[in-house]
């Protein structure tokens, strides 16, 4: 059977060019602090402060730059925050939670009417990964992830076909926590 990389993905920050402008300065430029499995993403050195209506916390801003400002929490982040995000895809924030992002260091902020969620687990895959899983993009799988302890298997998974992605899962901590899931760790896509 063929296994699939799992990852986690820590809370982030996805911003805009203007966005990265009024917070920090029309010159300012991300810098890679480290590359992500996905081609030409990276987690940066550049962090803000995501604030809540009963609480705030630091996340780091993923580059390249977005054609929209987007908040990733996990559930326990989000009830921290106290927003109510909504579980979506990436890019699916229309109506999603109210959220501010602050630069602390000149304590400039922007209030997000929307763009706060908790991300769907999802399966990064290229044509070729696809079609050697036999799925399709969007496709709902589940995936079992044997781990010292505490094996699992996520449901709701979704597939996310493109040439411009690698092969690999992404959970967020909640997740991770729940099955153990932490060093290298694979998991397989199951029938049910």
């Amino acid at each position: 059977m063929d296994k699939i990389l799992v990852e986690t993905s820590a809370r982030h920050v996805h911003v805009t060019r203007e966005a990265l402008d009024y917070l920090f300065g029309p010159e300012f430029q991300l810098t890679a602090k480290k590359m992500l499995s996905q081609p030409g993403q990276y987690a940066s050195t550049t962090k803000l402060e995501i604030i809540g209506p009963k609480g705030s916390m630091m996340a780091s801003i993923l580059g390249p730059e977005r054609s929209a400002n987007q908040v990733e929490v996990s559930a326990t982040e989000a009830r921290t925050l106290g927003v109510k995000a909504p579980v979506r895809e990436s890019g699916d924030i229309k109506g999603s939670a109210p959220i501010t992002i602050r630069n602390p260091e000149n304590g400039k902020e922007i209030k997000l009417e929307e763009g706060c969620i908790i991300a769907k687990r999802h399966i990064h895959m290229t044509p070729e990964d696809a079609a050697n899983f036999k799925v399709n993009n969007g496709d709902i799988v589940w995936v079992k992830v044997m781990s010292n302890g505490r094996s699992i298997v996520f449901g709701d998974t979704v597939i996310r076909v493109s040439p411009k992605y690698a092969l690999a899962m992404h959970i967020d901590t909640d997740e991770c926590n729940a099955g153990n899931c932490f060093g290298e760790v694979y998991g397989e896509i199951v029938k049910l």
